[in-house]
C-alpha cells in the first residue's frame, strides 16, 4: 500500500464514516502529507505498513525545530488518528506513535469582546452602502447566535424559524441543532432580507442562501474575516480579532449573565462540555461570588 491509497481510503473514510467537513478533510491530509514528503526528503523507503517508531520520532524531532508546540500536538494527534484507522482495517497491529507524546500545550484563550466594543463594531457599519445591511446582520447573527463561520456562509433562509424564535444550524459533522434568536437579531435579518437582498439578483443554487455577495452568490469565510478585519480598524480596538470572537463573546457573556454551561455547550454544537469549558474564563472572583451567593453554608 503506499502513502497515495492510504490517504485516499482514510479521506474516504473520514468523509462517508465519521462525516466531517471538507475543510477538516482537508487539514488532516495536509498534516499527514508532511510526514510524506518528509520520508521523501530523506528517502526513507517506508510505506504506511512498514514505518517505524524510530522514523516517526526523527519526523516529530525535525517539526518541532520548525513548528509551535500547537502545531506540533496537532499534527501528532492526526498521525495516531490515521494509523489507528489502518489498524481498524487490519493492514497494521500496532500504532506507530503510540509512545511517542504530544508537548504540551497552554490553554491560550482568544480575546473577548465587551459589549460596548461589539455595539461599537456594529455602528460603525456604514449602513449607506449596499452591504451596509448585510454586514449588521452578519455581526448580530454571529454575536447573537454564536456561529462559527462556516455556520454562518451556510446559513439558509429555509433554515430561519423566526415565528418560534429558532434558526437550524448544520455544524460539524453535519449535525443539526436548533439555536435561540433574539428579536434584535431577528430584526436585523428582516431588513437586510426584506430591504436588499429582495432586491438582489440571486445566482440560482444560491437562492436558499441567507447572505449573499454582490454577484449574488454565497459569501466565502475569507469574506468574513475581511468584514471583521476592516471594522476592527476604523474603530481602532486593540484586540486580536477574528469572526470567531463574536462565539466566544457570546458564550462568556452568557456564562457572566448566569447561563447553564450545558446550555451554552448545546447552543453552541459542542459534543463535549470540555470543549465548551476552553471558552469560558470566569475569574476567582466571580467564583468567589458564586459561593457568597448559591452555597447553604455561607451564611454560618
Amino acid at each position: 500500500m503506499t502513502w497515495q491509497q492510504a490517504l485516499q481510503d482514510y479521506r474516504h473514510f473520514m468523509r462517508i464514516e465519521r462525516g466531517l467537513s471538507e475543510n477538516t478533510i482537508k487539514n488532516y491530509t495536509l498534516d499527514i502529507q508532511k510526514l510524506v514528503d518528509y520520508l521523501a526528503q530523506y528517502k526513507m523507503a517506508l510505506s504506511p505498513l512498514t514505518i517505524d517508531e524510530e522514523a516517526i520520532r526523527s519526523f516529530v524531532f525535525t517539526i518541532s525545530k520548525q513548528l509551535n508546540a500547537n502545531s506540533q500536538a496537532r499534527i501528532i494527534s492526526g498521525l495516531k488518528g490515521f494509523f489507528d484507522y489502518l489498524i481498524f482495517e487490519d493492514y497494521i497491529q500496532t500504532n506507530p506513535l503510540e509512545l511517542i507524546e504530544s508537548p504540551k500545550t497552554g490553554r491560550k484563550l482568544p480575546d473577548t469582546l465587551s459589549t460596548q466594543e461589539i455595539d461599537l463594531l456594529i455602528q460603525t457599519i456604514d449602513r449607506s452602502k449596499p452591504e451596509g445591511e448585510r454586514n449588521r446582520a452578519i455581526l448580530e447573527t454571529l454575536y447573537g447566535c454564536g456561529l462559527r463561520v462556516s455556520e454562518l456562509v451556510n446559513l439558509k433562509l429555509s433554515n430561519l424559524f423566526f415565528e418560534e424564535g429558532f434558526i437550524k444550524i448544520t455544524g460539524k459533522g453535519n449535525k443539526q441543532r436548533f439555536v435561540p434568536i433574539a428579536n434584535s437579531t431577528q430584526k436585523a435579518i428582516n431588513t437586510y432580507r426584506y430591504e436588499k437582498r429582495k432586491h438582489q439578483k440571486t445566482d440560482v443554487q444560491n437562492q436558499d442562501i441567507l447572505f449573499l455577495n454582490k454577484n449574488g452568490k454565497k459569501l466565502s469565510r475569507a469574506m468574513i474575516f475581511t468584514i471583521v478585519k476592516q471594522l476592527v480598524k476604523i474603530t481602532g480596538i486593540k484586540k486580536q480579532i477574528s469572526p470567531h470572537t463574536f462565539r466566544h463573546s457570546f458564550a462568556t457573556h452568557l456564562l457572566e449573565g448566569g447561563a447553564d454551561l450545558q446550555a451554552i455547550r448545546l447552543m453552541l454544537g459542542h459534543q463535549s462540555i470540555t470543549t465548551t469549558e476552553i471558552y469560558m474564563h470566569i475569574n476567582r472572583t466571580q467564583l468567589a461570588e458564586v459561593i457568597k451567593k448559591y452555597h447553604p453554608r455561607n451564611g454560618y
